[in-house]
């Protein structure tokens, strides 16, 4: 009989204390619930650019939307239709003047922009800077890839295809920031690195296809024994891609893009471009968007000069190939 008790009291003893341990991991799991970093779905932010068609922006955007999930918030994305300054300038008064809870920007002029941004700033909204930045706005920080280290990777990657000697050329945008330091860190390496090669010709593509198509052949024929051309963008890459094939140039001239849109995948596949600097787009909109919740949320001040949150974060290239071409298109 004793022993029967025993075990009944041991029983109840072990119900007690499996109860007290449910209640407790309860109480721990609504507390952590309850101080979660989510928002509202009433809660928009939104990611202005230029050019809104391209394909280049489709992964920097999804990175926005798979943050805003992740956040339980709202996005919209706007944006000029045409490589325009001043078309982005008024999408972006016409988003200001909704009062967002934040804005992601990537602007084709590191100044033009600067008064408008700076007034989102002034009204209270938190403003970042994704791909192409504008230093000297007040914008909180920067996401984008170390465009002058592309530049760089992108020159030594070329010197090994034309086996270190030759004339080359750069197609460009030459009044877009990120480009002038993509243009500078290839004409650089290739001066200090290679002096058997020789930067020949830098020309402005404005990143379109067909006026880049046009500028390669002018380029190939002012210098015929051009050994290869760094093309700073992708609608560039496959216009001058274009004029190689329509040469029939495939064998004598390398081609170094930029991104990876469809196009020029599968130019690589097709070994008319040898090779494209991929960005890191999804993280720029990923991290864009915990940026400007962080902000909204007071989670940190915008104070540059006791900055919790870096001013710049580099997301990073990869050099795709036709050995690797195939893992960048979308699955």
């Amino acid at each position: 009989m004793k022993k029967l008790l025993f075990v009944y009291l041991l029983l109840i003893g072990l119900f007690v204390l499996y109860i007290y341990n449910y209640q407790a991991e309860s109480s721990t799991e609504r507390a952590w619930n309850e101080n979660e970093l989510v928002g509202d779905v009433d809660e928009t932010y939104v990611m202005v650019t230029f050019m809104v068609g391209i394909d280049y922006w489709k992964r920097a955007l999804k990175g926005f939307e798979d943050a805003a999930e992740a956040l339980n918030v709202s996005i919209e994305y706007r944006g000029s239709t045409q490589y325009d300054v001043h078309e982005e300038m008024t999408v972006l008064e016409q988003v200001i003047a909704k009062n967002p809870a934040g804005i992601a920007i990537s602007t084709m002029d590191p100044e033009a922009l600067n008064p408008v941004i700076d007034k989102a700033v002034e009204a209270g909204i938190p403003v970042v800077m994704f791909d192409a930045d504008a230093p000297e706005s007040k914008a909180y920080s920067f996401l984008g890839t170390d465009n002058y280290k592309a530049g760089v990777e992108a020159a030594h990657k070329m010197a090994e295809l034309v086996n270190e000697k030759g004339q080359v050329g750069v197609i460009t945008l030459p009044n877009q920031l990120n480009h002038q330091e993509r243009t500078k860190g290839f004409q650089d390496t290739i001066f200090r690195e290679y002096p058997d090669m020789e930067v020949v010709s830098v020309k402005d593509g404005r990143g379109d296809q067909v006026i880049s198509k046009e500028v390669a052949e002018s380029m190939i024929d002012e210098n015929p024994n051009v050994a290869g051309i760094f093309v700073t963008e992708a609608n560039g890459g496959v216009g001058v891609g274009q004029t190689i094939i329509a040469n029939k140039l495939k064998d004598s001239v390398k081609i170094i893009s930029f991104d990876t849109d469809k196009g020029t995948l599968d130019m690589i596949k097709d070994d008319v471009i040898s090779a494209t600097i991929a960005q890191g787009t999804w993280e720029m909109g990923y991290w864009s968007l915990q940026f400007l919740f962080h902000l909204q949320h007071g989670i940190h001040e915008q104070d540059r000069k006791n900055a919790p949150l870096p001013r710049y974060v580099d997301t990073g290239v990869t050099i795709v190939t036709k050995e690797n071409v195939n893992s960048y298109y979308p699955q």
